[in-house]
């Protein structure tokens, strides 16, 4: 069970938006113990002693302080209020008529600009938000900030996008975006967000455990599990990273040891331990550049519903390649893998198609289509490459415009 954890309705009940990504403890116990054996081997070499393993300890340590230090400032907590119809009797009226709930929840942005535009997740600042708030790192509230816009609830892509309209005069720090296609298995990231919704710039470290991920995610239903299925989302192309779970950090930064940002934390595994889900930063990188240079948000469309193609989901379909984006067939009649009269059924692919380039890039485990889609606005035309069966196809795309919700 994959989960975006409920948002909080109230100061009483603090359960708040959120994801953090991972903290990983060193143990002090299994060096000292590593370093005796090594120490003390048989031939008597001296391969290691407790003062190295002290130093690189230190090392990472201050360097985790170093990119506290230096990302934090483009941190900022978001708090919410949102307006909902009433889930039970709870919220019933004089004769019976429902009344409209208020809700608050917080969760986390990243500054990308100094003009004060924020990215973060659409699950922060759902359909029906009404104010938004953001702290600084500094304790700053600032209220004057609006929703530039957000993906629809039915998109794989959860984000959206905030504008601070009076900084009250504060200079804003942005964040420096960096290229999560370079990002390997392994390599050791950290993260700074608004745990629990209470606990600001809260850091955590930790690796890189996978990439190429879907999940199904839906809010916390306030008991462990998931709520209605109306409620869940499709996520694709996400990093997996081993995580010390708290709710409040959704939206917030994952980073690289350069202090660049890689990805956008969005998930976590209910169910496990030190499971967490980050969008990379590449697979919003067009729509930043996008709303950084316009000020508006709008999604390139292509219509089409897709599965990210690896080794298993080759095998299950019988494919030829384990790379691409495959429309697999739908058995849901209301949400073909096509979309009718999108772009790309009127210039005719087809489910069971696999998408395996956009304008000769390929499509790859650190390359998803939505990535490479969002490198270009609506209206532009690209090269889709399909293959078909045993046979490659170059199509010509106009892409459309998909609304924000």
């Amino acid at each position: 069970m994959i989960r975006l954890p409920r948002p909080g309705m109230t100061a009483f009940r603090n359960r708040l938006i959120g994801v953090v990504v991972a903290l990983v403890l060193i143990s002090g116990l299994s060096g000292y113990g590593g370093a005796w054996l090594l120490t003390h081997n048989k031939n008597g070499l001296t391969v290691s002693t407790l003062n190295g393993q002290k130093k690189i300890i230190t090392d990472q340590s201050q360097l985790i302080n170093k990119i506290a230090k230096t990302v934090g400032p483009s941190v900022v907590s978001v708090n919410v209020n949102i307006t909902s119809a009433a889930p039970d009797n709870s919220g019933l009226g004089l004769f019976g008529f429902s009344q409209p709930t208020q809700e608050q929840a917080a969760g986390t942005g990243i500054i990308i600009s100094s003009a004060g535009l924020i990215i973060t997740n659409r699950h922060v600042v759902p359909a029906g938000t009404t104010t938004v708030s953001v702290t600084l790192s500094d304790g700053t509230e600032l209220k004057n900030v609006s929703v530039v816009g957000r993906t629809s609830s039915s998109d794989n892509l959860d984000v959206a996008f905030l504008k601070i309209n009076d900084a009250q005069g504060h200079k804003l720090s942005p964040a420096v975006i960096g290229d999560s296609s370079s990002v390997q298995v392994g390599d050791d990231v950290v993260a700074i967000g608004n745990a629990l919704g209470q606990f600001q710039n809260t850091v955590t470290s930790g690796i890189i455990s996978g990439y190429g991920r879907s999940v199904q995610a839906g809010q916390d239903n306030g008991s462990g599990g998931l709520s209605s299925s109306a409620d869940t989302e499709n996520l694709d192309n996400l990093f997996q990273t081993d995580a010390a779970i708290n709710e409040g950090n959704s939206g917030g930064p994952l980073v690289n040891l350069n202090g660049q940002v890689i990805g956008i934390n969005t998930a976590i595994a209910g169910n496990a331990q030190n499971i967490g889900f980050a969008i990379p930063i590449n697979d919003v990188s067009g729509l930043i550049n996008q709303v950084l240079k316009t000020g508006k948000f709008s999604r390139p469309y292509l219509g089409v519903r897709y599965v990210p193609l690896t080794a298993d989901v080759a095998s299950e379909f019988n494919l030829s390649t384990q790379n691409g984006a495959f429309i697999a067939p739908s058995s849901d009649s209301g949400n073909p893998s096509v979309v009718s009269g999108g772009p790309a059924d009127k210039t005719g692919i087809k489910e069971k198609d696999i998408i395996t380039q956009v304008n000769g890039s390929n499509i790859d485990q650190t390359h998803s289509l939505t990535s490479l889609l969002d490198e270009h606005q609506p209206g532009d035309k690209v090269t889709i490459t399909v293959l078909r069966g045993n046979k490659t196809m170059h199509i010509d795309v106009t892409l459309g415009t998909l609304p924000s919700s």
